[in-house]
């Protein structure tokens, strides 16, 4: 079994190793200091299983995972973080607490052993919880060709679903994101943005114009100039936000 370990601290990957010495099967093939080589890593090897670290400098594990298509599994390994351990603990995902001892490492790897393929789904609900975090809710990370770009939410103009991904639109272009519109309803509810439509979310404070458009429908213009389609739902909506 091939295994990646992705942790911005030498003496943490050095546990790791160590610990899984004891495991025949098991071959440790990149060590990656943080969520940007973690990612080429796993690409490129394509491992079963990754021990990864929450709290990394540029990208946290979260956000790496996030722009992963098919994610292998999972052991996280992390110091205290509320936000991060409520959403192991509501889905049920095993994760080291440091420091951890060997008997909690052995128990981790167990758990995962006898659950083989199964947590594919649990990581995802992880996600989900996790993006409640300030810290996850305050940015998108995105995938632009080879490189990764960090997007403050504060940036965002707008979002536009687009089959299985959410297209999200900033001055310089947009970008797709394989997350949900719901996902990023709630996620983004806290900073002004409403969905006004099915397919678009918007950033309320770009908003210059709502003209009336048809039967039960208005059309937004933002300053940008972009013109955005609202339902009757979505104007009950911003009637709600903007005071209106």
């Amino acid at each position: 079994m091939n295994v990646i370990i992705i942790d911005d601290e030498p003496l943490a990957r050095s546990i790791v190793k160590e610990y899984l010495a004891n495991y025949a099967d098991i071959k440790i093939i990149a060590e990656c200091n943080d969520g940007f080589e973690g990612l080429k890593a796993i690409q490129q090897h394509e491992p079963e299983l990754i021990f990864l670290d929450i709290q990394m400098p540029k990208i946290n594990g979260f956000e790496m995972l996030e722009l992963i298509e098919n994610p292998p599994e999972v052991i996280f390994t992390t110091a205290f973080d509320e936000y991060a351990i409520k959403a192991f603990e509501s889905n049920a995902v095993d994760y080291l607490l440091k420091p951890f001892s060997k008997e909690r490492f052995d128990k981790a790897m167990q758990k995962y052993l006898s659950q083989q393929k199964v947590s594919a789904e649990k990581t995802e609900a992880v996600l989900e919880s996790a993006a409640q975090s300030p810290i996850q809710q305050n940015r998108v990370v995105v995938k632009d060709g080879s490189k990764i770009k960090i997007i403050p939410v504060s940036q965002i103009q707008y979002l536009e679903a687009a089959d299985d991904y959410v297209k999200i639109f900033i001055q310089e272009g947009s970008f797709l994101k394989k997350k949900t519109m719901s996902y990023f309803e709630d996620s983004l509810r806290a900073f002004h943005f409403v969905r006004v439509h099915r397919s678009y979310i918007v950033n309320t404070q770009l908003i210059t114009r709502i003209d009336a458009y048809e039967k039960d429908s208005h059309l937004l213009l933002l300053s940008t100039g972009a013109k955005l389609p609202v339902s009757k739902a979505g104007y009950a909506k911003l009637k709600d936000v903007l005071g209106i």
